[in-house]
């Protein structure tokens, strides 16, 4: 009695039989693999930099505190901040959980010049602030270079410029001397950015007794920070502006800095919505590239198909190999995508001085994506290869 063989594909077998197609069509492979790739790399890349600006905001925020508030009692139809009372700021010091409190007063009436012979239209945008010793300590800023004001020196004409003040006017260094309100001002500090607090940057900061004394101030603040305990933030907004302006609570503003901040991360979020959307287009255009390959592949392998089946080889098997091809050709070309998602992102991450966050999971399910891409664009060409009848692929050859 005769023994009848059935046909069986090894577990060993399938990654020769299904690179088969590659190796012998490998420019082929490689274009088919880069639409692929591209798509990956794209959702990758966007995932990535949008983490690693995240990571960097979620820091800023962190290092600066998201407990700072400020008072202002809106502003004039010049863009001028306007006078708040002058019971304002020990009302505020009195509110349980304010921390700091410190006052300034923007004057309007007068700008900074780097000489006497400037035209007093050319300002530069800069703005003339008066406050006292715990401006600094509670907005927690630093020095660039030079000392801040103290008791002694606000009643003299001394000045600390804010960083883009001092940029504007050409300081480099303290011990100069600039243009205020008809006076001559000792440069005696130069600041360093205030993310919280960009008013500051572009103010020239005078003491309260010599703002009186020779510029006019009246005792009103105009903008007032107050640095909250972090658990009573939002209790102690609440009544800032009734206790700022008991007459007209209405017209008082409460912000909180740091809520801009935590907008750009939304921003970022969203934006990456939209590139992720062309990520997914790609990747689609890079499934539909591989699916055309490989029927064309069927077509031109009839020959090699019909033999095979000819010799006993099951329709399962064919299915099988042609699967495997289109699985592995998205596969390498999601490898490759993940590759280069990571390294874009690190590279734009050195460039903007972030740390570079690329999350694991993400290269992972963008293997899958590809993968899974790959199984799905291969399934009709495999369907297609596996019913063709023996005898009449090899008459078709």
């Amino acid at each position: 009695m005769t023994r009848t063989y059935r046909s069986t594909l090894r577990a060993r077998d399938l990654l020769p039989v299904g690179t088969l197609g590659l190796r012998s069509r490998r420019v082929r492979a490689a274009l088919s693999g880069l639409g692929i790739a591209i798509g990956i790399a794209s959702i990758v890349g966007v995932l990535g930099i949008t983490k690693s600006s995240q990571s960097q905001l979620l820091a800023q925020i962190d290092r600066l505190g998201t407990n700072l508030l400020t008072v202002v009692n809106g502003r004039d139809l010049n863009g001028q901040e306007t006078e708040l009372p002058t019971r304002a700021t020990p009302a505020i010091r009195r509110i349980d959980g304010a921390l700091h409190v410190a006052p300034t007063a923007q004057l309007n009436s007068h700008h900074v010049y780097r000489t006497d012979v400037v035209p007093s239209g050319q300002s530069g945008g800069l703005a003339v602030r008066a406050c006292d010793v715990s401006l600094l300590a509670t907005l927690d800023g630093t020095l660039r270079q030079g000392r801040f004001l103290d008791a002694a020196g606000a009643r003299y004409p001394v000045t600390v410029l804010g960083y883009e003040a001092a940029h504007t006017l050409g300081v480099t260094a303290i011990g100069g001397r600039i243009w205020i309100g008809g006076h001559w001002f000792t440069v005696a500090g130069i600041l360093n950015p205030f993310q919280l607090a960009p008013e500051v940057d572009r103010s020239a900061l005078v003491g309260f007794p010599v703002a009186k004394r020779l510029l006019g101030y009246d005792d009103h603040p105009s903008r007032i920070y107050v640095r909250a305990d972090q658990q009573r933030v939002e209790d102690v907004a609440g009544v800032l502006a009734a206790s700022a302006n008991p007459q007209s609570p209405d017209e008082v503003t409460v912000n909180r800095p740091s809520d801009a901040l935590t907008a750009r991360v939304a921003v970022a979020q969203s934006g990456a919505a939209l590139f992720l959307g062309l990520g997914g287009i790609a990747l689609l255009v890079g499934g539909i590239g591989i699916a055309n390959v490989m029927v064309i592949s069927v077509l031109e392998r009839r020959t090699e198909i019909g033999l095979r089946r000819a010799l006993g080889a099951r329709r399962l098997h064919v299915a099988v190999q042609f699967a495997a091809e289109a699985t592995l050709l998205a596969g390498g070309g999601g490898v490759a995508g993940a590759v280069l998602g990571g390294f874009t992102t690190t590279v734009y991450s050195a460039a903007r001085h972030w740390d570079a966050v690329v999350p694991v999971p993400v290269l992972l399910a963008a293997a899958g994506i590809a993968l899974l891409v790959g199984a799905v664009a291969g399934l009709y060409p495999a369907v297609r290869a596996a019913r063709l009848v023996p005898a009449e692929a090899l008459r078709l050859a």
